[in-house]
């Protein structure tokens, strides 16, 4: 198989697909490309064989292909098994999928405002109430998360799973734009972050050389 993302610095959707990859424990070759090049820009009006959203990310396993990085976890479950990426109780795991769902739909303030950048570090960065909005829900999807079903571990239903790779940019986001959270978010965030795997990924997009400079201001209200 083999996963087409963007850059790591910024492709926050790149990073959920890769991290599924990383929980499916199936061997997926990474094929990274600069979604702020004008060669990408070019490729991706050109090649809807290849890239059929014209975006990343992208799976391709022998003849199928995968996009979106919800599809392309639930395609690596099918394979090894939902119980990599989902809780086995039902209640818990029904609350997993809203939240992801929830994620993969919403909180569009939060994106606008916020992209990821995984490098930078902005102070006092002002951002809109709907923006704060999306915050206090995201707080509450995760207070509930620990409260009723994370007693098995440190992550969002105890162990790591697809709901932390879908929060895992969130993480990021809240780190970078210094958002401020109550102890439990805190440790939860740091949980995140030092993960095997988010800590890959950070320490690769550090060493990024790519720079796409519509994300490398500070939210402007």
């Amino acid at each position: 198989m083999k996963l087409y993302i963007g850059n790591k610095n910024y492709s926050s959707w790149s990073l959920r697909a890769w991290l599924a990859a990383k929980q499916s424990g199936l061997h997926v070759e990474e094929l990274i490309v600069n979604i702020g090049s004008d060669d990408w820009q070019a490729q991706r009006r050109e090649s809807d064989d290849i890239m059929p959203s014209g975006k990343v990310p992208i799976l391709w396993d022998d003849e199928v292909v995968v996009w979106d990085s919800l599809a392309i976890l639930e395609y690596l479950g099918d394979k090894v098994g939902r119980e990599r990426f989902w809780p086995k109780d039902d209640a818990a795991r029904g609350m997993a999928r809203s939240a992801v769902a929830e994620m993969h739909s919403s909180f569009q303030a939060l994106r606008g405002e916020c992209p990821m950048n995984i490098r930078k570090r902005f102070e006092g960065a002002r951002i809109s109430d709907e923006c704060k909005g999306d915050i206090v829900r995201i707080l509450q999807l995760w207070a509930e998360a620990r409260a009723r079903f994370g007693q098995g571990g440190p992550f969002l239903f105890g162990t790591f799973g697809a709901a932390d790779i879908f929060y895992a940019p969130v993480v990021s986001r809240f780190v970078t734009y210094g958002i401020g959270v109550p102890g439990f978010a805190q440790a939860y965030m740091q949980t995140l972050w030092e993960q095997e795997w988010v800590q890959q990924w950070v320490t690769a997009a550090e060493d990024e050389e790519w720079v796409i400079e519509q994300y490398e201001a500070a939210p402007a209200l």
